[in-house]
């Protein structure tokens, strides 16, 4: 039964990482696509500034993931 608890743990761990994820990339890609509207002479800047908070935007469910494999193969 602890087993299957930490599987579950783990399962939520990846899952929900990921899901806000995907909402904080739909969020950023959003706000880049209203700015690049609003004043197309900024949006080489404002891509790579983009490109910058996906990158650290990316890394939580990474984090996630290593936590998740840690609960199931070490406990």
């Amino acid at each position: 039964m602890e087993q299957g608890l930490v599987f579950l743990a783990a399962a939520l761990m990846i899952g929900l990482g990921a899901l806000g994820t995907a909402i904080g990339f739909g969020l950023l890609g959003g706000r880049l696509l209203e700015g690049t509207a609003r004043q197309p002479e900024l949006g080489p800047m404002l891509q790579g500034k983009m490109f910058l908070i996906a990158g650290l935007l990316d890394a939580v469910p990474m984090i996630g993931v290593g936590l998740g494999l840690y609960l199931m193969f070490a406990a």
